[in-house]
């Protein structure tokens, strides 16, 4: 048993869709997460930066004392997932991708083409291909990168025409032109718009990877026996830039799980 938190990051507010998922199937553990408001979006942004910034908030959580790290990134999973398990080979360091990848491998057919959007590095890095194709090699996959949507999630405009036509404007011809049956959302920004997209497409199967690494989650923390032996007590949110949406988030999240929460501010270039 250990009641240490387990820490999230991400780039932004998208990983938060993972902790409103963990704080429902599993509400005894506390969590510290610290997402790079001030840096956002990591998308578009050169493989070595994105590096440099995840090695610099996963040494900030080590140092906050967290039994695991949780990349609630695609961006980052897809980078640099293998760096950070060699920097802390004593902790247990999870990506986002390989369990939805799981799930898509294990349960879809042949005849099922899958889409799979994302940032412009996650799409480029064809992670959830390779992933996909180790488990189902006779499954079709197809990607498209949604680069304007992150800023615009970032900024609250989620609810309105702006974001539906920008759906509109990725995946109209996506879907129609590869039959996709199963979307996958490749950023954990993503299921924040996922009522806009089964409006317009709802005869879409959608696989969320912010609900999948939970089940990881919990299996890493049965097999290393680090659950928590008490009720989980209060939950630390640090972010670089603690913007107005980015705390409306968590407390719509903390109201909901009517959970215990703490925000911070933290500058990792200035180390405050």
């Amino acid at each position: 048993m250990d009641n240490r938190p387990i820490g999230f990051f991400d780039s932004g507010v998208g990983g938060l869709t993972c902790i409103s998922e963990m704080f429902q199937a599993l509400p005894d553990e506390r969590i510290i997460y610290f997402g790079d408001t001030a840096r956002t979006p990591y998308g578009s942004k050169a493989a070595d930066t994105i590096r440099t910034f995840s090695l610099e908030i996963a040494d900030f959580l080590v140092k906050e004392g967290v039994k695991m790290i949780v990349i609630a990134c695609n961006t980052v999973s897809s980078i640099c997932l293998k760096d950070l398990q060699e920097r802390y080979p004593d902790i247990p360091v999870l990506g986002i991708i390989s369990p939805a990848a799981e799930k898509i491998g294990t349960s879809c057919k042949k005849e099922n083409p899958i889409g799979v959007i994302g940032t412009k590095v996650t799409i480029r890095s064809q992670a959830y291909e390779n992933q996909i194709a180790a488990l189902n090699p006779d499954l079709s996959v197809f990607s498209e990168a949604c680069p304007a949507l992150v800023p615009l999630i970032e900024e609250g405009i989620i609810e309105n025409e702006i974001m539906d036509l920008t759906i509109r404007y990725y995946l109209d011809a996506f879907l129609s032109e590869n039959k996709i049956r199963t979307l996958v959302l490749g950023c954990t920004h993503y299921p924040l718009v996922e009522p806009n997209i089964r409006k317009l497409y709802p005869e879409l199967e959608i696989v969320n990877p912010s609900k999948e690494i939970v089940r990881s989650i919990a299996r890493e923390l049965e097999e290393r026996d680090l659950k928590a032996q008490t009720p989980a007590g209060e939950n630390t949110f640090y972010a670089s830039d603690l913007s107005e949406n980015f705390v409306n988030m968590i407390n719509r999240i903390a109201e909901l799980s009517r959970t215990q929460v703490t925000f911070r501010n933290f500058n990792l270039e200035q180390g405050k």
